[in-house]
């Protein structure tokens, strides 16, 4: 395609309008996350124009819309977990396999074991995390949140590879690739933390119930993937995204991957609510619980979708009037900098 018959922009499907979960704001937002960021600011792990960045991002206010239902101690120790992630995410953007690979250990061994001691700051602030996770959290939740972990870790790497080489996944293989290399599924496990709930592995295992987790996770993910497309596009980073996914493997234009998407967003929801009529019974204490969890999911996709246009992160100043308008004009493509460990 030459550059005069490029798109310059596209409209974003209206995702809003098929997501039928009603969204909510966690009350301790105000305090917890003015104490979480002064937490994660005080290690000065980011470069100034990273931590700028990531301060724009307002992670935080996820985790209100994610974790509405958390009493102040648990959402504290949310926003506390999201801003490890974003600062493990920004530092790991710049690496190649083996660096992201280098951090991902740290992050892992420092969350499994409090007596590991790298010497970095990151396996400092890991170990804080980790201390006032462990207060709360079931051992269930807290083995499969490690596991989580370690697929975290791992897929990071691959995408660090994938990037280093230019490589775009098929889309079977990116799906199951983003579910991890996003940090969704790591989020979720959260979720029976924040709740102070923790589900038998009969539970989560079942079908039923993965099928609700699955079809959650990949709605976050490619709801993401559509509204950051532009940032990416513009940094030049679009090998990890399902809109690139769609244009090389599906031989769509940027309107088409835009328009599929919205249409497989709207599938994964009929998927979920399918598989939430279908659960099983555990019996009347585990079935509440179970509940409470298919609420967690829920609040994760609309949370997510309404801070997309309240924070800066993707659509900076004209996030409002994209999301009555719905139309996205593509960003210049911006000049190379040097990487913060070539600075």
């Amino acid at each position: 395609m030459s550059s005069s018959s490029a798109p310059t922009s596209f409209v974003l499907p209206d995702l809003h309008l098929v997501t039928p979960f009603t969204g909510s704001f966690n009350p301790h937002y105000p305090e917890a996350a003015a104490e979480s960021s002064e937490w994660i600011n005080s290690y000065r792990v980011l470069s100034d124009k990273k931590r700028a960045f990531f301060l724009q991002g307002g992670s935080e206010l996820l985790c209100a819309h994610a974790y509405p239902y958390a009493d102040y101690e648990r959402f504290r120790t949310t926003c506390d977990f999201v801003n490890l992630l974003f600062t493990v995410d920004e530092i790991s953007d710049d690496q190649n396999e083996k660096g992201a690979h280098e951090t991902g250990l740290t992050f892992y061994n420092s969350m499994k074991d409090l007596t590991y001691d790298d010497g970095t700051t990151l396996c400092k602030m890991t170990k804080e995390f980790t201390a006032r996770l462990l207060k709360h959290c079931g051992p269930l939740t807290y083995r499969r949140f490690i596991k989580h972990c370690n697929d975290y870790i791992e897929a990071v790497a691959h995408e660090a590879d994938l990037r280093e080489h230019g490589i775009v996944l098929d889309l079977d293989s990116y799906i199951t690739l983003r579910r991890e290399n996003s940090a969704v599924r790591f989020c979720f496990g959260l979720a029976g933390y924040a709740l102070g709930i923790d589900l038998p592995d009969e539970v989560v295992e079942h079908p039923a119930f993965m099928a609700m987790h699955l079809s959650t996770v990949d709605m976050v993910c490619w709801s993401n993937d559509l509204y950051s497309y532009n940032m990416e596009q513009a940094m030049g980073h679009t090998t990890n995204n399902v809109m690139t996914v769609l244009m090389r493997h599906k031989g769509l234009d940027l309107q088409g991957a835009a328009d599929y998407v919205g249409v497989y967003f709207k599938g994964l929801i009929d998927t979920f609510l399918e598989a939430k009529r279908t659960l099983p019974s555990w019996g009347a204490k585990i079935d509440q619980e179970v509940a409470l969890y298919a609420m967690a999911m829920e609040n994760w996709v609309i949370g997510n979708l309404n801070w997309s246009f309240e924070t800066q992160r993707y659509f900076g100043h004209a996030r409002q009037e994209i999301k009555r308008t719905r139309i996205v004009h593509l960003n210049p493509r911006r000049v190379q900098e040097p990487s913060d460990d070539e600075e």
